[in-house]
């Protein structure tokens, strides 16, 4: 039986969620109409998952996380509204050590709460399987694996690295990443050099509120640039492309240069953006020993097979190793099917992307 607390200052809404998880016979579930009720319910009730509303009287969510995560760190899923706002204070959720979301219906509430049931159930079992990760996190942005900038009379320059062999000056590096994966980015991303050589693409699967807002973030804390994708792009080394929530971005060739371009979400793929399209698309204008692809943590098994082939091909991939990952279902697939060149701790990644791409 799966313990289930739900934190929400709205009857209607507490009502409609206890509901949907008590159709399920796996579930026990209990509620709180505020953060402080829900700190009462942690060593009472023993929760192994909590849904946790941001905004509420007395003890708004944010507030109620923290506390959490210190007094009985345990599974949370935020419920968010699909605002900017509202995709500001779910990353920061995320960075204090939610493990997922899910988009708060609004208007008419029965109507909308029918089209989320089935995401609810999957993400609240996923969340009772997940990693709960420390909530200590550095003041400061974490330092770079290789120095910030050159010393003056140093050779390790833009210039200094050789480029890739092929049609194009540089390769690719392709990251997929579901749940857990905003803050598993803001520990990976911040620590890779100014002049990191290649282009990165990140498919983060997202509802197309939350990527300009993530991509703000992301910016403020790396070293590299971090743009959203919204239309045709041309690549650039040492800049990060995120994928623009609710669509698939694919890599093209336009003119001989590499373009990321976004289009209408394929009802081939059932997340989105997808992993498996964007690292397809990265196979066919790429060639293989000129990608890497990263598989970090996430539910399902999106992108497995892509990058399976780009391994088959000799290219290299990485896959998250479970002691880090907060859920392991996306690189575990990648694993699984025996299609990871190395798998790596979270905290080892950029240091591997480093080697691989400047020597």
């Amino acid at each position: 039986m799966t313990r289930v607390l739900v934190v929400d200052d709205s009857a209607l809404m507490r009502k409609q969620l206890v509901s949907m998880l008590e159709d399920e016979p796996e579930f026990e579930v209990e509620v709180a109409r505020n953060g402080r009720e829900a700190l009462q319910q942690l060593d009472r009730f023993g929760p192994d998952v909590i849904t946790l509303d941001i905004n509420m009287p007395e003890m708004d969510g944010l507030t109620a996380l923290s506390h959490i995560m210190v007094q009985r760190p345990t599974p949370v899923v935020m419920l968010s509204s699909l605002t900017e706002r509202g995709a500001m204070a779910t990353l920061e959720a995320m960075a204090l050590g939610a493990v997922d979301y899910l988009p708060k219906p609004d208007g008419t509430i029965s109507l909308s709460i029918d089209q989320v049931r089935g995401e609810l159930l999957c993400k609240v079992r996923a969340a009772a399987r997940a990693r709960v990760r420390s909530t200590v996190r550095p003041a400061a942005r974490p330092e770079p694996l290789v120095p910030r900038r050159e010393a003056p009379g140093t050779a390790v320059t833009r210039a200094a690295v050789a480029p890739a062999t092929g049609k194009y000056p540089f390769g690719l590096v392709v990251i997929g990443v579901s749940a857990g994966g905003p803050r598993t980015l803001e520990d990976i991303l911040p620590r890779l050099p100014a002049y990191f050589p290649w282009p990165i693409l990140v498919a983060q699967h997202m509802p197309v509120a939350f990527t300009g807002p993530f991509a703000s973030r992301l910016d403020k804390q790396c070293l590299l640039r971090v743009v959203e994708v919204t239309q045709p792009t041309a690549l650039e080394p040492g800049i990060i492309y995120i994928a623009q929530g609710g669509s698939d971005m694919y890599v093209s060739d336009r003119a001989g240069k590499l373009f990321a371009v976004m289009k209408p979400a394929d009802r081939r793929y059932p997340w989105h953006p997808s992993v498996e399209a964007l690292v397809e698309s990265a196979l066919r204008r790429c060639h293989p020993q000129k990608l890497v692809s990263v598989m970090l943590t996430g539910m399902g098994d999106d992108g497995a097979d892509a990058m399976v082939e780009v391994h088959r091909r000799g290219g290299r991939t990485i896959a998250e190793s479970e002691r880090s990952a907060v859920v392991f279902g996306m690189p575990g697939a990648l694993v699984k099917r025996g299609g990871a060149t190395l798998t790596l701790d979270s905290g080892q990644i950029a240091d591997q992307l480093v080697q691989w791409t400047l020597h």
